[in-house]
């Protein structure tokens, strides 16, 4: 299951999974596109581990992986809680 974490003003979205029985986390980020449907990024917590990149640039990824290791605290006890929603008991 994925779980919402945080959207951006030009809509992109970053959700994050479950904490799996190995201790990772799966964060996808995805921005929709005109012309390309939607670019995407994985990126696998607690090891920054970036898959499955496509569509952003240089410095959108630069961006990304800054925004990620910035929020990766919050992200990785979300995701032992059930999501931020969860957490948050809304």
């Amino acid at each position: 299951m994925m779980y919402p974490y945080l959207t951006l003003r030009d809509d992109t979205e970053i959700t994050h999974s479950e904490m799996r029985q190995d201790g990772r986390v799966k964060v996808y980020i995805e921005t929709p596109d005109e012309r390309d449907g939607f670019h995407h990024a994985v990126c696998w917590l607690p090891g920054y581990e970036w898959e499955d990149i496509q569509g952003y640039s240089a410095s959108e990824m630069a961006y990304f992986r800054q925004l990620i290791r910035n929020n990766a605290h919050a992200i990785l006890e979300f995701s032992r809680d059930g999501g931020i929603l969860y957490a948050a008991d809304i």
